[in-house]
């Protein structure tokens, strides 16, 4: 066992997470990361393969996330804040705030207050105004 697997085990095991990590859900199995990308089917979080088996994917992330870049899913929620989130197609749910962009060629988006852009092609966007 490799120094990094030993950690990412001390940390599963005492439910610790590091400092400015979130923990992100992908199909009910808990990862804990910044970086989520989803392209061609494979899931990749901080640069770790972490494709589930079901054709579906519903992403949910407890805290901020930095970066968030999905061709396609069923669902993305949220519960803090986002900087950058794109998907191809899927449903964005961010519970706080945007700080730079969140993009869906075809989705509903639903956000807190916006500090950079918001932009759907097909589907709604409903936020909150400052």
């Amino acid at each position: 066992m490799g120094m990094q697997n030993f950690y990412e085990y001390i940390l599963y095991y005492f439910k610790l997470k590091p400092k400015n990590m979130n923990t992100i859900r992908i199909n009910n199995n808990s990862y804990i990361g910044n970086s989520v990308t989803i392209t061609n089917g494979k899931v990749i979080i901080d640069g770790k393969n972490v494709t589930p088996d079901a054709k579906t994917i519903t992403i949910s992330i407890e805290g901020n996330i930095d970066s968030l870049n999905v061709d396609t899913c069923d669902k993305v929620t949220i519960s803090g804040n986002a900087n950058k989130v794109k998907t191809m197609s899927g449903d964005i749910d961010i519970k706080g705030d945007v700080t730079d962009s969140v993009s869906s060629m075809s989705g509903d988006i639903n956000c807190g207050n916006i500090g950079g852009s918001v932009t759907t092609i097909s589907g709604d966007i409903k936020h909150k105004r400052l």
